[in-house]
């Protein structure tokens, strides 16, 4: 029996074609290499806003292991709801069903540190469940809300997201803000050569090693700074080999600013998801995904980051790094994805994995995850200009931006302001910008066309 077409009836037998059926069955052996090659492209996008919320937070080695714990087991878990989803209905499903890949998610990080720096890892999870209901309502009515979101607005807020990454960025390749070594040469010597690693990876490495380039370059980066003196083992010596998530170790609060500023960014990713769902389904599957595709792919975002609080795992998302690696493989097996979830999960449930990993020295880090954030700002960029950059659309992102930045990077701007106005607005540029944008674009009047299509000045 024959293969019809990507999601059409299966061979008997295991074959190599079955990488390219959504319900394929390839062999291990097969789905292996390429389920390492996801994992490999994400990993550290998932576990370093653990490590920079952790230090934020002022958690000790152990907390910081659990969190880091957290957030590979919950990764796993969400990826896992995405791939086989629990049921869909006519109205509302829970689960995808497309080959996605989820982690903790970048676009949060900015906000988070001003909570952590505020309040504490409590707080952010508790924001979480706030957000991540937030982002379930998104799923149900998600045709009627993805309006408020165009490209220019979405586009704006991760421009946003990324410009507020680059201090952490450059603050992390100094050494870390607080480490007494803050500055010294060395510091920068390491986080240049690991930039200058992954940077020749991504324009000259091919296959895993330009897929794979953030990872090798931490590696060697890590490896040189043991030459340094910079690794400390202590933690990985006490940390054991087994362990399972523990439930609200950190608690849960609610407090009412950190609530909205994590509840908008939720609505802001959920409405985001579409895009990486969208690319899912046109770069492996030759199709936009069904209004139940995404319905039931919003909804167990949303949902699962509300059981994640409870874990201690931090806020997820889509990771667009993976859906371009099924664009450009065109593997779409859902077994593919389910090891990759099942690796995530395995290192989750090993302590000393974890421990290893805040064993990275933060110039190691810096050097990887600048590229990252520039990445992300570009992305933005992108999304920007797939519109027309009219005079209207440069007054939204131009005025957004400007707030966004300007508000967070003058300190003292709000002093005068009650401290929930401060959360809210003032310690992360990405709700301001947002809130802008959303309301400049709702507000503005779009130009007019001639019959010729030729805009009006």
């Amino acid at each position: 029996m024959g293969i019809k077409g990507r999601s059409g009836v299966r061979k008997k037998r295991p074959s190599a074609e079955d990488l390219f059926v959504l319900n394929g069955k390839p062999t291990f052996l097969q789905a292996f290499p390429l389920s390492m090659q996801h994992v490999a492209a994400m990993i550290v996008g998932c576990v370093t806003p653990a490590i920079i919320v952790a230090g934020a937070s002022g958690l000790s080695d152990s907390d910081s292991v659990i969190l880091i714990q957290a957030a590979l087991v919950i990764s796993a878990i969400t990826t896992i709801l995405q791939l086989y989803p629990l049921f869909k209905g006519k109205n509302i499903s829970f689960g995808s069903g497309l080959p996605i890949i989820m982690g903790i998610s970048f676009a949060y990080v900015p906000t988070m540190q001003a909570i952590a720096e505020e309040f504490d890892v409590a707080t952010i999870l508790g924001a979480q469940i706030v957000g991540g209901i937030v982002a379930a309502i998104v799923g149900i009515f998600v045709k009627q809300i993805r309006k408020l979101f165009p490209p220019l607005i979405t586009g704006t807020v991760v421009f946003a997201i990324g410009l507020s990454l680059y201090p952490t960025a450059i603050n992390y390749m100094a050494g870390g803000t607080g480490n007494e070594n803050y500055g010294a040469w060395q510091n920068w010597l390491v986080a240049f050569i690991v930039l200058a690693i992954v940077t020749f990876l991504n324009h000259y490495g091919k296959g895993i090693f330009k897929l794979a380039s953030i990872l090798i370059g931490i590696i060697i980066g890590y490896i040189i700074s043991l030459f340094f003196g910079m690794v400390d083992f202590s933690s990985v010596a006490t940390a054991s080999w087994f362990q399972l998530p523990q439930p609200l170790h950190f608690g849960i609060k609610f407090e009412a600013s950190s609530c909205v500023a994590l509840g908008l960014l939720f609505a802001i990713n959920a409405v985001q998801a579409i895009g990486d769902f969208s690319a899912t389904t046109t770069g492996g599957l030759d199709r936009m995904p069904t209004d139940e595709e995404l319905n039931g792919g919003i909804v167990a975002y949303g949902v699962s980051n509300v059981v994640g609080a409870l874990f201690g795992g931090l806020p997820t998302a889509t990771y667009s790094q993976n859906v371009g690696i099924v664009s450009s493989t065109k593997v779409v097996a859902r077994k593919v994805f389910g090891i990759s979830a099942g690796i995530l999960l395995l290192a989750g449930l090993i302590p000393k994995f974890s421990s290893i990993l805040i064993t990275i020295p933060y110039c190691v880090l810096g050097g990887a995850t600048i590229s990252v954030f520039a990445s992300i700002a570009m992305t933005g960029v992108k999304l920007i200009t797939a519109e027309p950059m009219d005079f209207r659309s440069t007054s939204i992102v131009g005025l957004a931006v400007a707030l966004g930045m300007g508000v967070t990077q003058a300190n003292a701007a709000l002093a005068t302001f009650p401290g929930w106005v401060t959360t809210i607005f003032g310690k992360s540029p990405v709700v301001l910008a947002t809130m802008t944008a959303v309301f400049l674009n709702l507000v503005l009047p779009k130009p007019k066309s001639n019959a010729k299509g030729n805009e009006k000045q």
